[in-house]
C-alpha cells in the first residue's frame, strides 16, 4: 500500500495524462510462482495485489492489471528488482519507495554478477538495474549512497519520497495514548529470515525502563502469534496491528524499530529511534521534509516525457 498510494500522489499531479494503474507484478518463473500463491509473503501475493486493487477501484483509478493494455509513453515504480520484459522498452521514472535494507553478501553478488537476480539482496539492491531515465531519491543521504552502490549520479534526482515529506502533521492526532516506547516489528519471520522474539522483546523491556511499551505489528505478521509471544513475555504491553503508525510514532517518547521505512517518521519528527544506524546517518538518510514530494517527482517524469 505504500507503493500503491505513492503511486496515487504523484498521479495527482500528472492530470492531463491518460494513466493506468497496476499491483507490481513479473513475467517469467516468478510471475508463474505469483499466480500459484506461491509468494505470499511478497508485494506480488494475492492478498496485497488484493488490498492494491480495491484502494484503485475506490479511487476510481484505471486498471490494467499486469501493464499490457498499452503501449505507455512512461512507466512509473517502487522497484527495479524486478524489470518485465515488456516494461523494459519504456522509458521508466524510477521512485524510492522508503528504507532500504542492509547489504549483505546477496547484495554484492547481484552488483558484481549480472546473472544473480537482483531481488534476491532486497531492496539493498534497488537502482541497480540501470533500466530507467531517472531515480528519484529521499535524500542527499541517500543519493550519496545508491552513487556508491553504483548508481549512474547524472541519473539520480533528489526529491524527497509520498509519505515521508510532511511527518509533522502526524503530530496532530486523536490516537488514544502517549507518551510510550514503540516497537515496530518486522515480517522477518514471514519472508523465512531468522528473528528471536523472545530475546528480542526481553531486550525491548530493558530499553524502556519501566515505561509502557506498545507493541505495532508488521502488516505482513502472523498477528495471531506475535501477539501470543508479547502477552507471554511483556504481558503488560499495548498490541496493535491495524491503526495508522505514523500517528503512534508521533505519540511516542522513544521508537525501536528493525530496518522499515517507519523509522523516517521517527527521525523526522526528531524522537529518539533505535534501528542499528548511528543517527546521524539516519538524519542524512531522512526524507525532505519539503511537503512537495509528489509534485517534484510529476516534474521529473514530464522532463522524461519531453525528452
Amino acid at each position: 500500500m505504500n507503493q500503491t498510494t505513492q503511486m496515487h500522489q504523484i498521479s495527482r499531479h500528472l492530470g492531463d495524462y491518460d494513466q493506468w494503474f497496476s499491483p507490481f507484478f513479473s513475467d517469467g518463473l516468478l510471475g508463474k510462482a505469483s499466480d500459484l500463491g506461491m509468494l505470499e509473503f511478497t508485494i506480488m501475493g494475492k492478498k496485497r495485489a488484493g488490498r492494491a486493487i480495491d484502494y484503485l477501484i475506490s479511487n476510481n483509478l484505471q486498471l490494467d492489471i499486469g501493464g499490457a493494455l498499452h503501449a505507455y509513453d512512461l512507466v512509473v515504480t517502487c522497484t527495479d528488482l524486478i524489470v518485465p520484459k515488456h516494461i523494459r522498452s519504456r522509458r521508466t521514472v524510477l521512485v524510492q519507495e522508503g528504507m532500504t535494507e542492509p547489504e549483505t553478501v546477496l547484495f554484492h553478488l547481484a552488483r558484481n554478477f549480472s546473472w544473480v537476480p537482483r531481488w534476491i539482496a532486497g531492496t539493498a539492491a534497488t537502482g541497480l538495474s540501470d533500466a530507467y531515465e531517472k531515480f528519484c531519491v529521499a535524500s542527499e543521504g541517500y543519493r550519496d549512497l545508491f552513487i556508491r552502490k553504483g548508481v549512474n549520479p547524472d541519473k539520480i534526482e533528489v526529491t524527497s519520497i509520498p509519505n515521508f515529506d510532511h511527518c509533522e502533521q502526524y503530530l496532530v492526532n486523536d490516537f488514544e495514548h502517549r507518551d510510550y516506547v514503540l516497537v515496530c516489528t518486522s515480517d522477518n519471520r514471514e519472508t523465512f529470515i531468522y528473528e528471536n522474539r523472545k530475546k528480542n522483546i526481553q531486550k525491548y523491556l530493558e530499553m524502556a525502563d519501566g515505561k509502557q511499551l506498545l507493541f505495532k505489528l508488521h502488516p505482513n505478521e502472523n498477528v495471531e502469534r506475535a501477539t501470543r509471544e508479547i502477552e507471554r513475555y511483556a504481558p503488560d504491553s499495548l498490541v496493535y496491528s491495524e491503526g495508522k503508525t505514523e500517528e503512534m510514532i508521533a505519540n511516542s517518547r522513544m521508537m525501536i524499530a528493525q530496518f522499515s521505512s517507519t523509522i523516517f517518521v521517527g527521525s523526522a519528527l526528531n524522537k529518539p529511534v533505535h534501528c542499528g544506524l548511528d543517527p546521524d546517518h539516519l538524519k542524512a538518510l531522512t526524507p525532505l521534509q519539503n511537503r512537495s514530494a509528489a509534485k517534484e517527482i510529476a516534474r521529473v517524469c514530464r522532463q522524461v516525457i519531453d525528452g
